[in-house]
């Protein structure tokens, strides 16, 4: 989902759907019942904690324990629930595998993207009942490498880390920096899981570019902005 359409004011307007980023929660409150009747009714949203690491956890039938635990994906094999993933920059990756009624969801930033959550992602796809080359991706609204510009030691980082890496990293006009493809990183690291190549596909523009669209830490200069909902579930007919 975009940033249109909602309630909220200043550097969150307007769909800020995130409570913990310092919107008045009242707005946050609007915004969520003007995304829930898009959904079915009665559906279970499952949320996380997002540290920008690879765990990845199980939605199973009822909820316990933490209602919103530290991770950076999710995956079920249930009905009626709704996979959250929230970002600003970072890469949303949605997972369906329709044959076996799995899906998934995981938020790839660079840190979660270094240490394989692509992977991961699939591995726990695959443990619930998938199979890998019968899984689709999404990769959602993220920045792009015409605007994601890094220190030029994390982008070497990437080049010694995977065997396409240095495809994904371009050289920057500044000294010591460099531009880097995380969605195209992200697709490399599913092909190499198990993905068909022609079932990963980009979905949306660069956040940075179409900030005006879409919330983007970097168009916001590390300013405070909201944060944007990709989501994925599965519904009886």
């Amino acid at each position: 989902m975009g940033r249109e359409g909602g309630a909220s004011r200043g550097p969150y307007a307007l769909l800020n759907l995130s409570y913990w980023v310092g919107d008045n929660p009242r707005s946050v409150d609007v915004n969520w019942q003007r995304a829930r009747r898009l959904m079915p009714r009665g559906v279970r949203f499952a949320q996380l904690k997002q540290v920008h690491g690879k765990a990845i956890h199980t939605v199973g039938p009822r909820p316990d324990g933490d209602p919103r635990p530290e991770g950076d994906g999710l995956v079920t094999a249930m009905t009626g629930v709704v996979l959250c993933i929230f970002t600003a920059d970072c890469v949303p990756v949605l997972f369906a595998d329709t044959e076996r009624g799995v899906v998934g969801a995981l938020h790839a930033g660079w840190r979660g993207t270094l240490a394989g959550i692509a992977g991961a992602g699939v591995r726990a796809m695959v443990r619930q009942g998938a199979r890998a080359s019968d899984i689709r991706a999404l990769l959602g609204p993220s920045i792009g490498p015409c605007c994601y510009e890094v220190d030029e030691e994390l982008a070497r980082r990437f080049e010694r880390r995977f065997e396409r890496g240095k495809t994904h990293v371009q050289p920057s006009d500044r000294a010591g920096k460099a531009y880097l493809d995380l969605r195209g990183i992200v697709a490399d690291q599913l092909v190499v899981a198990g993905l068909e190549r022609e079932a990963i596909k980009n979905v949306g523009p660069c956040t940075k570019c179409e900030s005006e669209r879409y919330f983007s830490r970097r168009a916001a200069a590390g300013s405070v902005t909201g944060l944007q909902l990709s989501f994925i579930g599965r519904f009886m007919a």
